[in-house]
């Protein structure tokens, strides 16, 4: 109820309990709603300090207690917070909507907007109001009571179903987890691997056994290595089976409803489409920008996924399998072909790639390099999880700039994937200083074991930790401005550019050491990784696109259609898309979909693809004025990473580069154009 005393407002988990949530953001709707209808009932004129810059003020306690609740039931949830957020999430969301549908309070915003040309405001000001106006607009002010009345119903019954959604995915991916009888099943594994397999069996209380557990995408990184083909495949459907077959896990009805009624919510605000409404205050602006921009290149894609198809089957066909390649032995054979073509097994790249070493002299290595920012280890401050580390960050004159938190490894309670977000945001307003946190899903080795991590591995901490940046170079007036709070297809820009340094020779050299000797890694293995930097990218590409254009797909539903068939829809929407290739599944399937059905990318999965032409672009202004030096990493946080949402993205972006991006850099680096020589 009352501001944290530790360093940074840090959340003091040593003293909060599971029963505490609830009542803090129960008493916190109160408090702001009380705060807002002060305003609102404001007897004075409106301007910007007594309306805009007040409503910044309100919300202290909700806002507190909801970004840590939130991230614990993502991160570490139990029975008791699943139980507070299905009952806090309508009401957080009618709370939403009795401040955004507060007629006062949009009368005195929209005076304010009105006026917003002639009031002399400096440009965060401006934007902030344009933000508030479109906010307030895109909620529902501007409707009758009537529709009012029906987007709140439709609001309530989404939060239900997203919450919904979020358990049941949780619930069925652990239960999916594939129980192994014997070592010999697991032939192919690491002894690191199977001793963390063998200890997952003993928590489960199944001593002798082995499992594996499932991640949040379709492919799972054990599929590299099983020799056994049945183990293989059993593992492949387990993965994609979550969600689809039937009993209390199952959400096909749930995605069925939340895309009808998406679309409903859609018509109500007055687009044609969900997608329609969603893009219109995004960078892509509209479903058929995004579109054009994902079918340009699935061609492209789906060539060079198929030329690599033919390679797997002509060496199965060598080996005398007698078996065509089926989607469980994509990745076993790219990389045996891999190994053939590049001499590359993932096998020997591992144990230069050990955690520790890989954010110390990786990743914060590389943040210094190029931000002058340093780190040190906090073992005061508390945390949620033993696992999760915490570290002060300074910036370059010394002075304390953040607090990071680094969540690694992997747990049942924990949703899969990796993100980033904040406990605290950063606020001149508020006089708050950023409390920054990165979750992924790595494997916790069997103790005493080292953790290895795959170069995907390493390139999700690089990317990961540029969002981290993002948040913690902040600096801005207003917390709804403030770091991340950009459009959905710029927020990832940040991130993926952040992963090119994971292969910079200079931050390469520093962290790519063998966990028990140290030695660099060898010259002839680098240049290996760097040969087959290109390597599957048919693959990858093509199974981002199915999933993009699977999202899209979900969101043009026209609004007033009938509840749709999840397991006829999707392979009509891939076919349409001419993605529907068998042996390349999206990276999501729709019932397990996380990103768009429970994340908060509903019509915007396209924005990693629209970010990495932004990505790849600015990464080769770097290589064009010198690459990794003070001077451009100053440059780039200067003009993109501390500027938050305080301007329009594209001009964000042009400020940076002097021009628009290009889409070229993006070819060039995916493999699919061949870049002209110098």
């Amino acid at each position: 109820m009352t501001a944290s005393k530790l360093p940074f407002q840090a959340p003091p988990f040593d003293k909060l309990q599971d029963t505490d949530y609830q009542p803090a953001i129960e008493e916190g709707m109160k408090r702001q709603i009380a705060e807002m209808d002060v305003i609102a009932k404001s007897t004075e004129p409106p301007t910007f300090s007594n309306t805009i810059e007040a409503m910044e003020r309100t919300g202290e306690l909700l806002t507190r207690s909801a970004k840590i609740f939130f991230n614990l039931t993502q991160s570490n949830t139990n029975e008791t917070l699943q139980k507070v957020e299905e009952s806090e999430a309508p009401k957080l969301a009618a709370h939403q909507d009795a401040i955004y549908m507060n007629p006062k309070l949009f009368a005195r915003v929209k005076a304010i907007y009105d006026q917003r040309n002639t009031l002399g405001f400096d440009a965060e000001s401006k934007q902030l109001v344009e933000r508030y106006y479109r906010n307030f607009v895109r909620a529902g002010a501007l409707l009758s009571d009537a529709d009012q009345a029906k987007l709140r119903a439709l609001n309530e019954e989404e939060s239900k179903l997203t919450t919904s959604f979020r358990a049941k995915v949780l619930a069925d991916t652990d239960a999916a987890a594939l129980v192994v009888d014997t070592k010999e099943e697991l032939a192919g594994l690491s002894d690191a691997d199977l001793a963390a397999a063998a200890q997952r069996a003993v928590d489960k209380k199944l001593p002798g056994k082995y499992v594996l557990r499932i991640q949040n995408t379709t492919q799972q990184p054990p599929l590299t290595s099983l020799q056994n083909r049945a183990t293989r495949e059993r593992l492949f459907t387990a993965s994609v089976q979550r969600g689809n077959h039937g009993g209390p896990n199952d959400t096909k009805a749930i995605v069925e409803r939340l895309a009808q009624l998406r679309g409903e919510r859609a018509k109500l605000l007055g687009f044609p489409t969900y997608a329609a409404y969603s893009l219109d205050d995004q960078m892509a602006k509209t479903p058929q920008n995004a579109e054009k921009l994902m079918t340009d290149i699935v061609p492209a894609a789906t060539k060079r996924a198929r030329q690599e198809a033919a390679a797997m089957q002509k060496l199965i066909d060598k080996q005398k399998g007698g078996f065509k390649l089926a989607p469980w032995d994509w990745q076993y054979y790219s990389e045996k072909v891999r190994k053939a073509e590049y001499d590359l097994d993932e096998s020997e790249v591992k144990p230069y790639f050990e955690l520790d070493r890989v954010r110390e002299d990786g990743v914060f290595y590389a943040a210094n390099q190029l931000y002058g920012i340093t780190f040190k280890e906090r073992h005061d401050i508390p945390v949620y999880q033993p696992d999760v580390r915490v570290w002060e960050v300074f910036d370059k004159d010394g002075k304390s700039l953040a607090l990071f938190y680094g969540d690694y490894f992997a747990r049942p309670n924990k949703s899969g994937g990796a993100w980033m977000d904040t406990f605290v945001d950063q606020s001149g307003l508020l006089g708050a200083k950023p409390v920054v946190f990165n979750c992924t899903n790595f494997t916790k080795p069997a103790p005493g074991q080292p953790a290895l991590l795959s170069f995907d591995d390493v390139t999700t901490m690089f990317h990961e930790f540029g969002h981290a940046l993002h948040g913690m170079f902040s600096n801005v007036i207003y917390p709804t401005l403030a770091s991340t709070n950009v459009p959905r297809d710029f927020v990832e820009f940040p991130s993926q550019f952040n992963e090119h340094w994971a292969s910079d020779p200079k931050v390469f050299a520093n962290y790519a050491k063998h966990h028990q000797t140290g030695a660099v890694m060898p010259a002839a293995l680098v240049a290996k990784i760097k040969k087959s930097r290109t390597f599957n990218q048919g693959y990858a590409l093509t199974e981002y696109l199915a999933a993009a254009l699977l999202d899209q797909t979900w969101h043009t539903i026209a609004p007033g259609s009938a509840l749709q068939d999840a397991n006829a829809f999707e392979p009509a929407a891939l076919k349409r898309f001419k993605v529907d290739m068998p042996l390349v599944p999206p990276r999501y399937h729709t019932t397990y979909f996380s990103h768009i059905w429970g994340g908060g990318y509903s019509a915007g999965y396209y924005a990693y693809l629209w970010a990495e032409v932004l990505d790849h672009d600015a990464y080769y202004w770097f290589k064009e004025h010198g690459g990794m030096t003070r001077a451009n990493g100053d440059r780039l946080r200067d003009t993109v990473l501390s500027r938050g949402g305080t301007e329009n993205a594209a001009e964000m972006y042009r400020t940076f580069s002097g021009h628009d991006p290009r889409v070229e850099p993006l070819l060039y680096e995916r493999g699919l154009k061949t870049a002209p020589k110098k």
